[in-house]
């Protein structure tokens, strides 16, 4: 996690700028900037710091994250929701002030570009630990060492901050402008965006399993279910975990308003990302997919839900996450033009498994 010649030309202005929002603090000292492997969208850093706040000296650490110049990751749902850091910072103070669910504490937003070259926002740092994918939880890291008991207790308590989550009014919260003018915030509607994008990110290339996977979807659209707050990335690896217990959810960039069963497939599906798509077996005490469909019934008091449907739409929107994320890696220079990981990939494969098991391939 070493600092660049870039990020050291940063640390002056991010700290000039943290000072004025910091009117309280003395003597305030940026220290390298570390950057932890993260994901695609933002940039994350985490910044050291040592200040002096009512006469006592205090070291102390906070989240930077930095929008990135290129084009945003996600689909856009309503028209000017393109910049992702504002669309998260916006969300954290939405959701914060909902006192439903736990975070890292918002510090600060700033759209101009003038400062860090790119809009950025900063929260507090949450020192815990994630259930990583890369390396996958389920062959290193804290769960995979905890107890069958400790790792059952940790599931259970990364699934109610979902459940939690999904009891948010979101026009009550405040949400209303994530829904787009004209279009309602329906299934179909999700549908539509995800593969328009798709399409757009293909650039003529064929991808026959999303092909399926979208005409499956669209004739077998399920009806009447209600408009919801969804967090978009619901997943263990954006929940911070501290002794067993729940001590932030992260990363909102996709949040919409659409409904909930979207999170628990987007769950489900990447629960098959990290067994069967890469050959992981799956730890003692973490529950099987039904077990955790079982979960989520019991902690939200509905009945255990089917989410075979929702884990291939997950399936469907993380194979064109990959597609856009690669795409943005030739771009970089990153990965040469004729690379074939777009097509070749966990979310690839996670896709073909659902398409096998619910024999949706066409003869």
């Amino acid at each position: 996690m070493s600092e660049t010649n870039d990020d050291e030309a940063l640390r002056a202005p991010f700290r000039d700028w943290l000072a004025n929002r910091w009117s309280d603090v003395e003597n305030l000292e940026v220290g390298v900037f570390e950057t932890p492997k993260s994901g695609f969208s933002a940039r994350t850093i985490f910044v050291p710091l040592a200040y002096s706040r009512d006469g006592e000296a205090i070291e102390d650490k906070v989240v930077l994250r930095i929008e990135s110049p290129e084009p945003a990751v996600y689909p856009e749902q309503a028209p000017g929701l393109d910049v992702e850091i504002e669309i998260q910072y916006r969300s954290m103070e939405l959701l914060e002030r909902s006192g439903k669910v736990p975070l890292a504490k918002p510090i600060g937003y700033e759209p101009d570009v003038s400062i860090l070259g790119q809009p950025f926002f900063v929260m507090a740092f949450a020192e815990g630990e994630v259930m990583t994918e890369d390396p996958a939880y389920t062959k290193e890291g804290f769960f995979f060492e905890a107890s069958p008991d400790e790792q059952r207790t940790i599931y259970r308590h990364g699934m109610q901050a979902m459940v939690d989550f999904h009891t948010i009014d979101y026009q009550a919260a405040g949400f209303d402008w994530l829904v787009h003018p004209v279009e309602p915030p329906t299934l179909g509607r999700q549908i539509d965006l995800w593969e328009h994008y798709m399409r757009r990110e293909l650039r003529d290339r064929v991808h026959p399993d999303f092909d399926t996977g979208v005409a499956w979807l669209r004739s077998n659209l399920p009806a009447g279910l209600e408009p919801a707050l969804s967090w978009g990335d619901s997943r263990p690896g954006n929940i911070i975990f501290r002794d067993q217990e729940v001590l932030a959810i992260t990363d909102f960039e996709n949040i919409a308003v659409a409904p909930k069963e979207i999170d628990v497939g987007w769950w489900m599906l990447f629960d098959r990302t990290m067994h069967e798509a890469i050959g992981n077996e799956r730890p003692e005490g973490e529950p099987s997919r039904q077990q955790a469909r079982e979960l989520y019934g019991e902690l939200a008091g509905c009945p255990t839900p089917d989410t075979f449907y929702y884990e291939v739409l997950g399936a469907v929107r993380y194979a064109a996450i990959v597609v856009r994320v690669m795409n943005r890696m030739v771009d970089r220079g990153q990965l040469p033009a004729d690379q074939t990981i777009w097509l070749n990939n966990p979310a690839a494969t996670a896709l073909s498994q659902l398409i096998e098991k619910g024999g949706l391939r066409p003869l």
